[in-house]
């Protein structure tokens, strides 16, 4: 019977260790930034962890073609959450130590 109460002290204290490495994670979350650029370099983008863009430079010749500026911007924007996503992914599978815990990853946006 102790071996049973014993392995689930263990899975609550791995709980508690995986709920104290998910808290710093989130912090960290806000510092991670995700850059992308897209035209050869005429738009540059950058997201934080929670896919917020916090800098976006575009060389003034890109201005010129609006609809290409456009499409330039968005492809950039989607490189960046792609990179973004994946390396939160990375990050989430180190906090929980490789324990594939459902939906978690699925929060990722």
């Amino acid at each position: 019977m102790l071996g049973g109460l014993g392995n689930m002290m263990e899975m609550m204290k791995s709980a508690k260790d995986i709920q104290a490495r998910m808290a710093a994670f989130q912090e960290e979350v806000e510092r991670m930034r995700f850059d992308a650029e897209t035209g050869g370099g005429a738009v540059r983008v950058t997201l934080d962890g929670k896919f917020r863009m916090v800098d976006l430079k575009i060389e003034p010749s890109a201005m010129e073609d609006r609809e290409l500026l456009e499409d330039l911007i968005m492809s950039a924007v989607n490189a960046a959450a792609i990179r973004a996503k994946e390396a939160m992914k990375a990050e989430l599978s180190k906090v929980t130590g490789g324990i594939n815990i459902p939906g978690l990853s699925d929060m990722l946006p």
